[in-house]
């Protein structure tokens, strides 16, 4: 039985892109070779339970509730690419929580994958997308993220936002001046 993944892609080098429902049986669509959503999931998922954590609690960043929370998970250099690492944090939205718009660090590509409940997610001159847990997007160098929040009122929310960017980065989001 062949089963398909649908995901999002950048356009245009910005913001995250639908792309259409793709085989996933072995088949190369077009040059992508795309993973199995359980084979994508369990890799992420195994990432994020074998890295070290390198922080016990989260810290709230600004235009964010108390209880929402971004807790680092990883932060290496990436060997076989001289002068980049890859970070990687989860994102814990409490029901109903948000951030505000910003910006991340010019040099990240990001890789976002929803572990837990729902994600509404906006990039700047695109649609307002919905993440289920399961469902995963990427983000390009110089992305304006202007919606990012838990879509339920009532249940929380978790992301892991896998970012790879210059190593000399170390602040990976900026918000927007208010």
């Amino acid at each position: 039985m062949s089963q398909t993944y649908q995901g999002y892609l950048p356009r245009n080098g910005m913001g995250h892109q639908p792309f259409a429902q793709l085989p996933t049986d072995g088949a190369d669509p077009g040059g992508y070779a795309i993973p199995r959503r359980s084979s994508m999931r369990s890799a992420v998922l195994a990432l994020a339970a074998t890295l070290p954590l390198l922080a016990a609690t989260g810290t709230a960043a600004s235009g964010r509730q108390a209880e929402d929370a971004v807790k680092p998970v990883f932060a290496g250099p990436i060997p076989n690419i001289p002068g980049k690492s890859l970070k990687t944090v989860e994102v814990s939205y409490a029901p109903g929580g948000r951030s505000g718009a910003h910006r991340h660090a010019k040099s990240a590509f990001i890789y976002a994958y929803v572990l837990e409940g729902a994600i509404r997610s906006q990039v700047e001159g695109e649609p307002v997308h919905l993440f289920r847990a399961g469902e995963s997007w990427t983000e390009a160098p110089g992305a304006h993220h202007v919606v990012s929040e838990n879509a339920s009122k009532t249940k929380p929310a978790r992301l892991l936002a896998v970012f790879i960017v210059d190593t000399d980065d170390a602040v990976l989001t900026t918000p927007d001046p208010h």
